[in-house]
């Protein structure tokens, strides 16, 4: 956790919330080619950015190429940053949880070409090939159900669920109080089993 840290004199206090947005702050002067401005917000929060991706990713290095990307298109896309919709660091670990998925993704459609080429090769069909569609039309539906919720409320299960994030965790990352974080799961939760048709 940053503790004291000062950027162009803002304090970011010691508890981790941030009510005047530095790192939206420092995208906004990146966006306008600040490289001062994009060191700092790589050092204010790579380790955080890198400790979602690795939760998501797993592997190391793969995490690490990841967090590369990650920075890339944020002094790439730092221009489309809207402070009126949320704050930077949400911004930025979006970035890094979906560059995480479409990672882990890729990886899974690799793995599965050999799977199908080895069987292919064998003259054989997997055994549990139903229950590899099984998973991949149940997680295609989870997906839909979780679009379908408010921004806040799928914010806050992603991190949970994907991210590894605890709820204290997630209200310093995105600036909401304890309480209202939990009321974001909650309420979330409910919809995506209502959106999912689970009855129980």
């Amino acid at each position: 956790m940053l503790v004291d840290m000062v950027i162009d004199g803002i304090d970011v206090p010691e508890d981790g919330t941030d009510p005047v947005d530095v790192a939206g702050l420092l995208i906004e002067r990146t966006a306008n080619g600040d490289r001062e401005a994009f060191a700092e917000l790589y050092d204010m929060l790579s380790p955080r950015a890198f400790g979602l991706i690795l939760r998501v990713v797993v592997d190391r290095a793969q995490s690490e190429e990841v967090l590369q990307e990650v920075f890339l298109e944020v002094w790439q896309s730092a221009a489309r940053f809207a402070p009126n919709k949320g704050q930077g660091r949400s911004w930025l670990l979006t970035i890094a949880h979906r560059r995480a998925i479409d990672r882990v993704r890729s990886a899974q459609a690799s793995h599965n070409r050999d799977i199908r080429a080895g069987f292919r090769d064998l003259g054989a069909a997997p055994e549990s090939v139903a229950e590899q569609v099984e998973l991949r039309l149940e997680s295609e539906r989870i997906a839909g159900a979780l679009q379908q919720l408010p921004d806040a409320q799928r914010e806050a299960i992603t991190l949970a669920y994907y991210g590894g994030y605890s709820q204290s965790e997630i209200a310093a990352l995105t600036g909401a109080p304890l309480g209202t974080v939990k009321t974001r799961m909650r309420d979330g939760l409910t919809r995506l089993r209502v959106e999912m048709g689970v009855t129980r």
